[in-house]
């Protein structure tokens, strides 16, 4: 007899506050993202205080659109929609994804479909036409990710990050909405 398969519940949702579990599960979705060379930005883990005060801090940016990514109701990782400051006239029609990630026991569900597909949704209901986002020229699976979800490559920056001595170059993206 096969055993049946077993079906998770994916889904991607704006957030808008994190009481206690929420910050705890964004919190160490965050720290194995890291370690688990993720990006995200940090190139080793802060402090938990670092890291909840992060996440309180992005929700207090009025420019910042948190999306959480969660299997089984858990928080397994996220991405932001940044909005262009209200002076910025010239670059209003498009937003940035940024700080895209999930912890590695979270991978290959389809979560990072269906954080898309949330965060395209909300910047065209925001009246967005483009979004722009940049990612490591080593994140591999990222940069399938945005690929295969119709982003296009439109530059390079051969001296994005610094990591361990040595220069990682960036790509650029755009996706028209």
């Amino acid at each position: 007899m096969e055993k049946p398969i077993k079906k998770y519940n994916v889904k991607a949702e704006i957030c808008t506050r994190l009481d206690k579990v929420d910050l705890q599960e964004l919190c160490d979705a965050t720290e194995e993202a890291i370690i688990g060379g993720g990006g995200f930005g940090w190139i080793l883990p802060p402090s938990y205080k670092t890291l909840q005060n992060y996440w309180k801090g992005v929700l207090l940016i009025p420019e910042r659109v948190l999306i959480l990514g969660k299997l089984d109701n858990v928080i397994a990782g996220s991405v932001q929609l940044i909005k262009p400051a209200k002076n910025n006239e010239a670059q209003s029609h498009s937003c940035i994804l940024s700080t895209f990630f999930f912890a590695p026991w979270a991978r290959g569900f389809g979560l990072a479909k269906a954080v898309f597909q949330k965060a395209e949704l909300k910047a065209k209901q925001d009246g967005f036409k483009v979004i722009n986002l940049e990612v490591r020229e080593t994140q591999h699976r990222a940069i399938q990710l945005y690929e295969q979800s119709g982003f296009i490559k439109s530059g390079i920056n051969p001296k994005s990050v610094f990591i361990d001595g040595k220069y990682i170059t960036g790509y650029y993206y755009y996706k028209e909405l």
